[in-house]
C-alpha cells in the first residue's frame, strides 16, 4: 500500500514497504539468497528481455535492497534508485553509465579526495577524461564543454571545502547542451534536494548519514526521471544507440513502458551486472534501519555543528572556521538559498600552528573518534592533509580546500556540552 506523503519523517519509515504478505513481518526481511526461482520459462524470458521487472540474481537485484532503493527514491523525489556496494562505486557508475572511452565529464574542483583521485587517475586510465573547473563561476562549466561532454558532476556540500555548489545555475547550463548534472548529496541528505533545483541524477555514499551508524559500506544512484535523454541523441549516445552489451537495446526505447527510467535501468542491467558492485542484503537491511531515524539525527547533527562553529570562532588557536554559516558574499548567498539556515554537520577549521598543531590536536581528542569517515552518530575528526587527501599534490589539496593546518570535524549527536569540552581540551593541547 503506497504512502501518500511527501514528509521525510514519514517516508523514512514507510516508503517502499508495509509488511511481508506471507508472514506479516513489519521489518523488511533479509533475503540472504543468491538467486530466485522463475515461475516458468516464459517468466524467465520476460525478465531477461525487460518485459517485466523482477528478481534474477542478487548481483543485479534483491528484495531487501529493493526496499532500500524505493525508500531512497521517495526521499529524494526521484523515480528509481540503484543501491551499490560503496559510494565510490556509485560515483564511478554514475559517469560510466553515460561516458565512454574518448568522452569527457566536467567536474567541480570541490570534491572529496577519493573522488578526485578516482576521476583524475583511475577513470583517466580507462579513457574517460574528467575536466576539473572552479564552481565559483558556473560559466566555467560551459567553457569546458565540448561535443564529447556527457555529464557535469559536483558535490552539493563539498567535503572538505564546505562551499555550497551552484546547483540550479550549472544544471541550467547543462540542459542547454543536453548535459545532465550529477550531484553527490552525501553531506546534505534532507537538507537540500538537488533534483528540485535541476540536477538529473543524485549520488550518495550511504555509508555516511543515510546509514548513520558506521556499520555498513554502501552507495546509491537516484534517477530524477526529469531529463529528456531522447531529445539529445548525439549528446547522449549511451542511451540512444544500440547497446551491444544488452542485445542491441536502445535504452530510451526499450524501457518506455516502465517510465522515464532509461538511465537507471541501463546502470543496473549493464554496469552492475558486469562489474558486480552489489550491496549485501544485510548491509541494505542495516542501512534501512539507519534511514528510519535520519530526519531526527540530521536535526541534532546540524544544531550541534552550528554550536561548534560558533565556539571555534571564539578561539585564538583557530585562524579560520570553515562552515557555511561563517561565509559571506556569494558563498553565503548560495548557502542560504539551498540550505535554508540548516548548514550541515561538517565543520572545518585551520589551526595557527599548521601541520604540527593539526597532528597534536587530533592526538589529544578523547570523545571524538579519529577515523576516515563522516556521518556517524558519533563525532569524528581527521587531518585531511596527512590522510584522506595525502595522495593529492599540494596544488590539488589547496584546490579542494585542504591546507596543512586544516582539521575536519563531523559533528555527532552527543550532548553539545561534552562535544565542546573535548574540543576545548584538544585545542589547548595543540597550542
Amino acid at each position: 500500500m503506497p504512502i501518500d506523503s511527501k514528509h521525510p519523517e514519514t517516508l523514512a519509515l514507510h516508503a517502499g514497504w508495509r509488511s511481508d504478505p506471507t508472514t506479516g513481518a513489519v521489518a523488511p526481511p533479509i533475503y540472504q539468497t543468491t538467486s530466485y526461482q522463475f515461475r516458468d520459462t516464459e517468466h524467465a524470458a520476460n525478465l531477461f528481455a525487460l518485459k517485466e521487472l523482477g528478481n534474477i540474481y542478487t548481483r543485479i537485484g534483491n528484495p531487501t535492497t529493493s526496499v532500500l532503493e524505493e525508500r531512497l527514491a521517495a526521499l529524494e523525489g526521484g523515480v528509481a534508485a540503484l543501491a551499490l556496494s560503496s559510494g565510490q562505486a556509485a560515483s564511478a557508475f554514475a559517469l560510466q553509465n553515460l561516458a565512454r572511452a574518448g568522452d569527457n565529464v566536467v567536474a567541480s574542483t570541490d570534491l572529496y579526495g577519493g573522488t578526485w583521485n578516482l576521476f583524475a587517475n583511475t577513470l583517466k586510465d580507462q579513457g574517460l577524461e574528467v575536466r576539473f573547473v572552479d564552481p565559483s563561476d558556473p560559466e566555467n562549466f560551459r567553457r569546458a564543454t565540448d561535443d564529447r561532454t556527457r555529464a557535469y558532476y559536483a558535490e552539493t556540500l563539498p567535503n572538505p571545502k564546505l562551499v555550497v555548489f551552484p546547483i540550479a545555475e550549472v544544471a541550467a547550463i547543462g540542459r542547454e547542451y543536453g548535459v545532465p548534472l550529477i550531484a553527490d548529496n552525501t553531506a546534505a541528505p534532507l537538507l537540500v534536494k538537488p533534483l528540485e533545483h535541476g540536477a538529473a541524477i543524485v549520488v550518495y555514499s550511504t555509508t555516511k548519514y543515510i546509514g548513520g551508524h558506521g556499520t555498513s559500506i554502501g552507495g546509491a544512484i537516484i534517477d530524477g526521471g526529469n531529463f529528456d535523454w531522447e531529445k539529445f541523441p548525439e549528446r547522449q549516445p549511451a542511451l540512444n544507440t544500440p547497446d551491444a552489451s544488452y542485445h542491441g537495446a536502445v535504452w530510451v526505447e526499450a524501457v518506455k513502458p516502465l517510465g522515464p527510467v532509461a538511465y537507471i535501468i541501463k546502470a543496473r542491467t549493464t554496469l552492475l551486472r558486469d562489474l558486480g558492485s552489489a550491496p549485501s542484503p544485510f548491509n541494505s537491511f542495516l542501512t534501512l534501519q539507519g534511514i528510519e531515524t535520519l530526519p531526527l539525527r540530521i536535526e541534532r547533527h546540524v544544531s550541534n555543528a552550528q554550536a561548534v562553529a560558533d565556539f571555534l570562532s571564539t578561539r585564538v588557536e583557530v585562524t579560520k572556521v570553515i562552515h557555511p554559516s561563517r561565509q559571506s558574499g556569494a558563498e553565503r548567498e548560495r548557502a542560504d538559498k539551498y540550505l535554508k539556515g540548516k548548514y550541515g554537520a561538517l565543520v572545518g577549521f585551520e589551526l595557527a600552528g599548521g601541520l604540527e598543531a593539526g597532528r597534536n590536536f587530533i592526538d589529544a581528542l578523547k570523545l571524538f573518534y579519529h577515523v576516515a569517515n563522516i556521518g556517524d552518530a558519533r563525532s569524528l575528526a581527521i587531518h585531511p592533509a596527512t590522510t584522506t587527501h595525502s595522495q593529492l599534490s599540494a596544488e590539488a589539496q589547496l584546490a579542494t580546500g585542504v591546507t596543512p593546518g586544516y582539521v575536519r570535524l563531523a559533528i555527532g549527536i552527543e550532548h553539545i556540552d561534552d562535544i565542546l569540552a573535548d574540543l576545548d581540551q584538544a585545542l589547548k593541547a595543540a597550542s
